[in-house]
C-alpha cells in the first residue's frame, strides 16, 4: 500500500527542527561574544587554567561562554536554580500551591515569578564574577580588564553585571521559544548543546595528550572504554520498563462467541525522573560554590574548596540532592491515587490487588522501589566516572552528570520526534477515511 505524501517527514516536524537548530545556532555565536573590556586571549588563558574543579564543571554547563567571559557566561543555570525553588515553594507556601491549581493562568503566573528570581540570581552571580575579574591578572601580569570604566557613570562593573543579565534573559528567552515553536525540552536541549559543543575540543586535547606522551595510549583507551559503558549502561536503564498486568472486565467478542478478556500494561521507567535531578543537583550545588570563588574572606575560600567537584563533601550532598530531587520530582510528577481511579472508571484492574486504594497502594510501593533504583543508578553514572578519571589525572574536566544529560536528553528528543512522526502517520492514514458510526443496543 503506498504510503501518503508527507507521512515519511512531516513539514510541521521539519520547521520545528529547523526552528531549534537555528536558536541553537544563535546561541552559539552569543557564546563567543565578549562582555566589553575584558582582554579576551588573556581570560581563556587564564580560565584554562581552572579547567578543573567546580569552573570545569561550570564551563561544561555554559558551552565554554565562561571560559570566554561571553554575553552568556552564567548559561541557563540561574534559570534553572530559579525553577527549582519555585517548585520547592509550591509544595509549602498556600498561595503558590493554589496557583498551581488554577491550570494555565497559574502556570503563567508563577512563570512570571520564575523570571524575575532568575534576574535576582544572575545578579548576585554577575557581581560576584564581574566583581572578581575586575580584580585578577593575566599571566603576563596585566589586568583581565583592560577598559575599567566606560564613562562616568559606566564602570565595567556595571556594565558586565547589565550584559550578564540581559544574556541570561535572552538564553530564558530563547529556551521558552524552544518549548513553544520547537521540538520541546527548550532548557535541556540548551544545556545538551553547550556539553556537544565541547566533545571536539575535549576529543583534540586527549589526543594531543596522548601524542606527547603526556597520557599513556592505554590510559585514554580506558577513559574512552569507560564512556561508550556508560553510555550504554545509561541507554540501557533509560529504555528499560517495569510493566505492571492490568485486565479489563469488558471482553471482546471472537468469531467463537466466547468472550476474550482485554489486557494490557501500565508501563513504569525503571529512572522515572530522568535527568532532572543531576541537573537539578548541580545547579543548587554550583550556586554557593561559584560565588564564594570571588569572595577573597577566609571562609569563602574553605567554602570553594569543599565544594570543589571532587571533593568528598560535594559528592555526597550531590548524592543526597540526587535521591530528594528523584522523589520529589516523581512525586509531582506522577499520582498513584488518580492512576488508580482511571483504570477503576474504565474496569481495569490489576491482579490479585482490590481495585481503588489498595491498586493506589500497589503502585506507589512498586513505584518507590523503581525510585530506590534510580537514584543508585543516577548516583554511580555521575559520581563513579569522574572518581575514576581524578584518578587517572585527567587535566580536563569530564563528569558522568554531563555524558548523562548529553544521552538523556538526546533519547528524550528522539523519543519526541517519534511521537510527532507516528501522529502525522495516523493522521496520514485517516485523512479521507470515512467513519461510519454504529448504533449500540442495550
Amino acid at each position: 500500500m503506498a504510503q501518503p505524501s508527507g507521512i515519511v517527514f512531516p513539514e510541521e516536524l521539519r520547521k520545528k527542527i529547523l526552528f531549534t537548530l537555528g536558536i541553537v545556532i544563535i546561541y552559539r555565536i552569543g557564546v563567543h561574544v565578549p562582555v566589553p573590556g575584558v582582554d579576551g586571549a588573556q581570560v581563556v588563558q587564564f580560565f584554562q587554567k581552572q579547567s578543573q574543579g567546580i569552573f570545569g564543571l561550570f564551563n561544561t554547563f555554559t558551552g565554554g561562554a565562561l571560559q570566554q567571559f561571553s554575553v552568556f557566561a552564567l548559561g541557563i543555570m540561574p534559570y534553572i536554580s530559579a525553577s527549582i525553588i519555585f517548585q520547592l515553594l509550591q509544595t509549602s507556601i498556600p498561595s503558590l500551591e493554589a496557583l498551581k491549581k488554577e491550570g494555565e493562568q497559574g502556570r503563567k503566573k508563577i512563570n512570571q515569578y520564575t523570571r524575575y528570581a532568575t534576574v535576582a540570581l544572575a545578579l548576585v552571580q554577575g557581581y560576584a564574577l564581574s566583581n572578581w575579574l575586575a580584580s585578577e591578572v593575566g599571566s603576563t601580569g596585566l589586568p583581565l580588564v583592560n577598559t575599567p570604566s566606560f564613562g562616568p557613570f559606566m564602570p565595567f562593573r556595571l556594565v558586565a553585571i547589565l550584559t550578564l543579565i540581559s544574556g541570561t534573559c535572552f538564553i530564558m528567552w530563547l529556551g521558552e521559544q524552544i518549548n513553544e515553536r520547537g521540538i520541546g525540552n527548550g532548557s535541556s536541549m540548551i544545556i545538551f548543546a553547550n556539553i556537544a559543543a565541547s566533545i571536539p575540543s575535549g576529543a583534540a586535547r586527549l589526543l594531543q595528550l596522548v601524542k606527547s606522551n603526556e597520557m599513556h595510549g592505554m590510559v585514554a583507551i580506558a577513559i574512552i572504554a569507560l564512556m561508550v559503558a556508560a553510555i550504554a549502561g545509561i541507554v540501557f536503564i533509560e529504555a528499560g520498563q517495569r510493566r505492571i498486568p492490568v485486565h479489563y472486565s469488558q471482553r471482546a467478542p471472537t468469531q467463537t462467541g466466547m468472550g476474550q478478556q482485554l489486557t494490557s500494561h501500565l508501563p513504569l521507567k525503571l529512572n522515572f525522573s530522568n535527568v532532572i535531578p543531576p541537573i537539578f543537583a548541580s545547579s543548587l550545588l554550583m550556586f554557593p560554590s561559584f560565588v564564594a570563588q570571588f569572595i577573597r574572606a577566609p571562609w569563602a575560600q574553605t567554602l570553594s574548596q569543599s565544594f570543589s567537584s571532587t571533593s568528598p563533601l560535594f559528592m555526597i550532598m550531590f548524592v543526597g540532592l540526587i535521591v530528594f530531587f528523584s522523589f520529589f520530582y516523581t512525586e509531582i510528577v506522577f499520582n498513584p491515587d488518580e492512576v488508580a481511579d482511571n483504570l477503576k472508571k474504565h474496569g481495569g484492574f490489576i491482579p490479585g490487588i482490590r481495585a481503588g486504594k489498595s491498586t493506589s497502594e500497589y503502585i506507589k510501593r512498586v513505584l518507590d522501589r523503581l525510585t530506590v533504583g534510580g537514584c543508585v543508578y543516577l548516583s554511580a553514572i555521575c559520581i563513579l566516572p569522574t572518581i575514576l578519571v581524578q584518578q587517572m589525572n585527567t587535566p580536563f574536566y569530564f563528569g558522568g552528570t554531563s555524558l548523562l544529560i548529553l544521552v538523556g536528553v538526546a533519547m528524550d528528543t528522539s523519543q519526541q520526534i517519534q511521537s510527532h512522526l507516528l501522529t502525522a502517520r495516523y493522521e496520514g492514514m485517516m485523512k479521507g477515511a470515512k467513519v461510519r458510526g454504529r448504533r449500540v443496543q442495550y
